[in-house]
């Protein structure tokens, strides 16, 4: 018999304590603690990398918003029920800046801490760094946006609630079909992982498709801020969508402008490091030029019909004043998912645990609708392109879903 793992939601209306951002210490709904084992409290804590300061800390502060939104919740409703009894939750956060070194560096910190359960880390590149020392030490980890392919195998201690990288490039190319294109282009680059990843998903799903990919250029770094002589190409050769495998502290200040001064009028496509683009845009900047921009993602709150979601949203409005995005579900996802595990074997411990997330016939209720891992422990489930609209008078550029995106 298919056995479910329900999420259960409650809203979060007595809290036993505020857990506050504080890289590098314990941070608990009920007393504090240093391992994923339960305390002497019978507190529980996980561990959670991101990073909270450095070029993507966007990514790293909503990621650690949807933990604290999630265990905040559990504990309100009662904790995590073990063989043992109930025991709350706490949380040691650690930032990693967006530096795999750094990330390397946290997730051997919290190892020594006696942590055996980690959310985290934000990015492709971050992750990948310690997937080893995750397996290797026998800790579970779950990335919440961590998609190349590459960071989750069979039978292993890595997780994920994100889909992988060959999932969100395949999407990406039937957009492009569905929508008509016959000229496609990419500009990526070609040190990034996760860019990288993208780039070769989206140019072999092209090639199934039939669609013309007619050019292709590459950057070597993150850091570079010129894109007009890749645009230039893109233009020359007739590209009329353009494949954009970039994170958002490029996307706005630098590419998004610089492909729109070189003639290129297109669509400028991304995978969902495009996301919160919006919140790097230079001020003066022509906002019209960010028309036309959209990206694969995760999770919109436009889409959210079911209870989960619906209950995540006003829950999460309800504690920071703001809409959720896809860092802030996937995150929350993950701790639930965690939670579900837990319960199922009724223990907490990384052997136990791994072994519960590993039985793929368990399924999930998130923020995303209901999945269940693959055998390599990525979930099963369908995307959202979203993107970016502006109108004359508008006083900034909209943030919008345009359709749920599957290959079926």
């Amino acid at each position: 018999m298919k056995k479910k793992n329900m999420l259960s939601l409650m809203l979060a209306g007595c809290l036993a304590l505020s857990l506050t951002a504080c890289g590098g210490q314990s941070e608990s709904g009920a007393g504090d603690a240093d391992s994923s084992a339960p305390s002497g409290d019978g507190t529980i804590t996980l561990g959670m990398i991101g990073p909270l300061t450095g070029s993507v800390a966007v990514y790293g502060t909503h990621i650690e918003n949807g933990v604290k939104l999630a265990i905040e919740e559990i504990n309100a409703a009662g904790g995590v029920t073990l063989s043992d009894g109930a025991h709350q939750l706490a949380v040691e956060t650690k930032d990693d800046q967006g530096d795999a070194t750094e990330c390397v560096n946290a997730m051997n910190a919290l190892i020594s801490d006696g942590i055996q359960l980690v959310v985290g880390s934000a990015t492709s590149g971050c992750t990948s760094a310690i997937t080893s020392i995750a397996n290797s030490e026998g800790v579970v980890m779950i990335t919440p946006s961590g998609t190349a392919d590459s960071l989750t195998t069979a039978m292993d201690y890595v997780f994920r609630t994100c889909f992988r990288d060959s999932f969100q490039g395949e999407l990406a190319a039937q957009y492009a079909l569905d929508e008509g294109y016959t000229k496609v282009g990419v500009v990526y680059c070609s040190a990034d992982t996760y860019s990288v990843g993208l780039r070769d998903a989206f140019i072999a799903a092209c090639a199934d498709r039939g669609l013309d990919v007619v050019a292709e250029e590459s950057v070597a770094t993150m850091t570079e801020v010129d894109y007009t002589n890749q645009f230039n190409k893109m233009v020359a050769a007739g590209a009329e969508l353009v494949f954009t495998p970039f994170y958002y502290d490029v996307m706005g200040p630098y590419l998004v402008p610089q492909a729109r001064s070189a003639g290129f009028t297109g669509v400028l496509l991304g995978g969902d490091g495009v996301d919160s683009t919006e919140t790097t845009i230079p001020d003066g900047a022509d906002l019209s030029v960010y028309n036309d921009v959209y990206f694969v993602n995760h999770y919109s709150t436009e889409l959210a019909t079911s209870d989960v979601s619906k209950n995540f949203i006003e829950s999460y409005e309800a504690k920071y004043g703001e809409t959720p995005n896809n860092f802030d579900a996937l995150a929350y996802d993950a701790v639930y998912v965690y939670k579900a595990a837990m319960e199922a074997c009724g223990a907490s411990d990384a052997a136990s645990v791994q072994a519960a997330l590993a039985d793929t016939s368990a399924a999930y209720d998130s923020t995303c609708g209901t999945f269940s891992f693959d055998e390599t422990g990525t979930p099963i489930k369908n995307g959202v392109l979203m993107g970016y609209s502006y109108k004359d008078g508008d006083s900034a550029v909209s943030k919008i879903t345009v359709k749920a995106l599957s290959l079926s």
